[in-house]
């Protein structure tokens, strides 16, 4: 456990006047003593404060001293690093810990422990497209040789392990980063960890964790509550700083134009402003209103939006690296990222795609200039970190395919890359950085930006956790409460319909009910009944249908996950998604059926309801990643409903072909719709 030390003092400064002959003392506020978090480097006391040697020279260096501005030590720490700790320090690959085989085939069938994984990850083909890489890339190198050898400081963890394992790991790897050379602390990075999701795959959101677990983050937009927003993501960073996660790839500004995008449910919806006020709230939920001790770093993503996709088709492959502006929306796009400028978000991410029907080139966007330097820095003010995303240099170097590895490195440079995400090793960096000594300039600049956030952090100071106090912290039933109330919020009523003068909803005081649940799983059985011992609700729950006076239906359902894709068309209608139709509308068949669809995309659901086709079908409800309590206290009246539309859903596959993929439902044509953004009913009405 890191030593801590608290020194409380007063200091006397000599204030000099405008007379050269008159000197006056004026007492100052304390200075207070911070909190000083140590493994193996010695304590160094000046003006009987506590200092630490990172550096082990004896000598309190500038940048050691946290009197200091963060300016002036990320100076002098920058003058003393080595080309190629510059070099490593501009990378960020993922970090695994003892038998964690993220991104491999397991090596063995042991537990994932606290410990080090001290074996290289080398892949020959792209692991996303599965195609021969130019070189064997390293995408996670054994840890002590990332620290040591590749002088890295800035890894992704992808694991889900315990709390304790999670918060151990980071300890471990902060002591190892201590006794190397200049001492600088990691920074360690992961996708989002407190939601609910269906497409849980590495890179994307590390799915059901220890973690409180929210709504999706369609389900926050679909709240409308803006303080419940603030609050989930000032709950997830208490989370994330007691086990060490000071910094998040997270959250998408996209907006989700394209109804097929297979990342839709990553995203605030469709509507730029409702986005732009969710990614604000995020922003300064996990930040605080600047970078401190306490805040957890985001990375804005996937500049300048990446919903546009042709096709619905994603960037990481190379079928889909066109993004599409003929509805000329460009700047629409930018509006949720103005918004997490403004909020002070610590990175931005630029996508693999490049832009077409714009003024700007068809390159991707890490290489784009014009569209980093000319929209993002100049047009948008932003000053801060510029986070490419995973292997734009190595994988997707979409509009670049002919340039070499160090052509690609240099073109990224100069559009303003500052940290490159993909590979472990900086040796093909550091080749391109001898060969082009006018690129030091550019490179010192981007290791200021990375040096300025871990001084802002605190991390300097104490990178280490306590593993007991994360165990209480993570989770904790205070945590879950507010997290249940957010699923209950997050649900949108959308039709009610009854008898005349009447709704079906609420469902009365003792209704018989048959809560199936219907989710397409692989090798299993995709209907589950939902009847769990001890339910003490207002409704009656059965075990049969035929027993039922209402039929709660919930569809989830599941296209191919994004890294399933082949580059085959991608369809919203249910059937092309998991599910059996000939089944469900022989179970509506059966009674009055309260139908729930989960939407992950804005699903075409004509197969089974449209307002103009008579059948079974009550009332309809959208869920966005939530609970079986969650939805059965909606349709039994212990909570009504408030929830909004995130997006316009078509009223079928072949209308949503037609969309325009930088246009949002709300704005199509006539027609177009089933239920649109921004609806919803309560039962108050």
């Amino acid at each position: 456990m890191a030593r801590l030390r608290y020194i409380y003092v007063s200091v006397l400064a000599l204030i000099m006047t405008a007379c050269k002959s008159d000197v006056k003392v004026k007492e100052l506020a304390p200075v207070k003593q911070v909190e000083l978090g140590f493994r193996s480097v010695n304590v160094l006391t000046e003006d009987e404060l506590d200092f630490k040697d990172l550096n082990k020279d004896g000598v309190l260096n500038p940048y050691e001293d946290w009197r200091l501005s963060v300016e002036q030590r990320s100076a002098d720490l920058l003058s003393r690093m080595s080309l190629e700790e510059k070099a490593g320090f501009m990378l960020i690959s993922t970090t695994r810990l003892e038998n964690d085989w993220s991104f491999s085939r397991p090596q063995n069938n042991e537990p994932i422990t606290s410990g080090f994984n001290e074996v290289d990850q080398v892949n020959e083909t792209n692991i996303f497209t599965r195609k021969p890489l130019p070189y064997p890339t390293i995408s996670a190198a054994g840890t002590t040789k990332d620290v040591t050898e590749f002088h890295k400081r800035h890894f992704i963890l992808r694991a889900n392990p315990s709390v304790e394992i999670l918060a151990e790991y980071t300890n471990n790897l902060q002591e190892l980063c201590e006794a190397h050379t200049h001492g600088i602390p990691a920074i360690i990075t992961s996708n989002p960890r407190n939601h609910i999701a269906i497409d849980a795959s590495i890179g994307l959101t590390v799915g059901k964790t220890p973690f409180t677990q929210w709504p999706g983050e369609l389900g926050l937009a679909a709240m409308r509550d803006f303080e419940l927003t603030r609050e989930f993501a000032d709950i997830s960073r208490t989370e994330w700083l007691s086990v060490g996660l000071r910094k998040g790839y997270m959250y998408m500004a996209d907006l989700a134009t394209d109804p097929r995008w297979q990342r839709v449910e990553g995203t605030f919806g469709e509507d730029a402003d409702l986005a732009a006020r969710m990614i604000r709230e995020v922003v300064l939920g996990f930040q605080g209103d600047s970078l401190n001790a306490t805040s957890v770093a985001l990375t804005t993503k996937h500049f300048p939006g990446g919903g546009a996709t042709e096709g619905g088709q994603d960037p990481h492959f190379d079928w889909g690296k066109r993004e599409v502006f003929e509805a000329d929306m460009f700047q629409n796009n930018l509006i949720p990222f103005k918004a997490a400028i403004e909020a002070g978000t610590s990175s931005i991410m630029p996508y693999y795609s490049y832009p077409v029907h714009t003024p700007f080139p068809e390159v991707g966007y890490a290489f784009n200039k014009e569209v980093l330097q000319d929209v993002l820095r100049k047009e948008l003010g932003y000053e801060g970190i510029i986070n490419s995303d995973t292997g734009p240099i190595e994988m997707m170097p979409w509009g670049v395919e002919s340039l070499s590895i160090t052509e690609r490195y240099k073109m990224a440079l100069e559009a303003g890359v500052n940290l490159f995400s993909g590979t472990a090793d900086p040796s093909k960096l550091i080749e391109t950085l001898k060969a082009n000594p006018d690129l030091i300039k550019q490179v010192d600049h981007s290791v200021s930006l990375l040096l300025n956030e871990k001084f802002r952090l605190g991390l300097f100071e104490n990178p280490y956790v306590d593993v007991d106090n994360a165990v209480k912290v993570v989770g904790n039933d205070l945590f879950a409460e507010q997290a249940a109330l957010a699923m209950r919020k997050s649900i949108v009523l959308l039709r009610n319909q009854g008898g005349e003068n009447e709704k079906s909803l609420p469902l009365k005081e003792k209704t018989k009910v048959y809560f199936e649940t219907y989710i397409p799983v692989r090798d299993g059985k995709n209907s589950n009944v939902y009847l769990p011992e001890g339910y003490e609700g207002s409704v009656e729950l059965v075990s049969d249908p035929s027993k039922a006076d209402m039929v709660l239906l919930w569809l989830v359902p599941k296209g191919k996950s994004l890294f399933e894709s082949d580059g085959s068309s991608l369809h919203v209608n249910l059937s092309e998604n998991g599910i059996d139709n000939d089944y469900v509308n022989s179970l509506i068949a059966k009674k009055p059926t309260i139908l729930a669809v989960n939407f992950t995309n804005p699903w075409a659901i004509d197969e089974i309801y449209s307002d103009s086709r008579p059948n079974n079908i009550k009332a309809v409800l959208a869920t966005f990643g939530t609970t079986p309590e969650a939805l059965l206290d909606i349709v039994a009246g212990e909570f009504s409903p408030t929830g909004k539309m995130p997006f316009t859903t078509p009223v079928s596959d072949e209308m949503a072909s037609k969309q325009k993929s930088d246009l949002p439902g709300s704005m199509e044509e006539e027609g177009y719709a089933l239920f649109h953004f921004d609806e919803g009913l309560t039962y108050k009405e």
